[in-house]
């Protein structure tokens, strides 16, 4: 579980195809068994950055956000491991997620709306904050989700 030191911290991505350029730099470097835990608002760009990671991961895609069936599970093309892509939004608790049978030994795990169930699943994880700007002539509006916009990333190491 170790990601380069130049991808931890703070910064500003300035588009989508950015986003997506990170997810794949770091899908790149992930191995069975990482979890990774995304939260933001909607429109923060967190499916985007996935799409990257699947790509960096050689998985099979598309990649969309799993919202109404909770969780894909896309498989390897090159041999590595599966990416299971989680929204947990609609889950009520930690049980709710295990009842998912996801294989967290044997796969890369992307939990969107996952914080307060992490400790219930793994000792560690990579914590990844998405912010995008709300409102105003600097900002996006809920109808301009989509746009591209600055979003502010945080990429922290929980645990282990």
């Amino acid at each position: 579980m170790s990601l380069a030191p130049a991808l931890l911290g703070r910064r500003e991505i300035r588009t989508a195809d950015a986003m997506e350029d990170l997810g794949r730099r770091i899908g790149e470097q992930l191995r069975p068994g990482d979890l990774l835990i995304l939260t933001g608002p909607l429109g923060a760009g967190k499916t985007t950055f996935t799409r990257g990671l699947a790509d960096g991961l050689g998985v099979r895609g598309p990649v969309q956000s799993p919202t109404f069936v909770v969780a894909r599970t896309h498989p390897s093309l090159v041999g590595g491991a599966p990416l299971v892509h989680v929204d947990a939004y609609r889950l009520g608790s930690a049980a709710e997620l295990d009842d998912l049978d996801i294989d967290f030994t044997r796969s890369v795990v992307v939990i969107e709306w996952g914080r307060p169930m992490a400790s219930a699943v793994a000792d560690a994880w990579w914590d990844i904050e998405f912010e995008r700007p709300v409102g105003g002539d600097q900002g996006l509006d809920d109808e301009d989700l989509d746009a591209d916009a600055p979003r502010i990333v945080t990429i922290e190491r929980v645990g282990g």
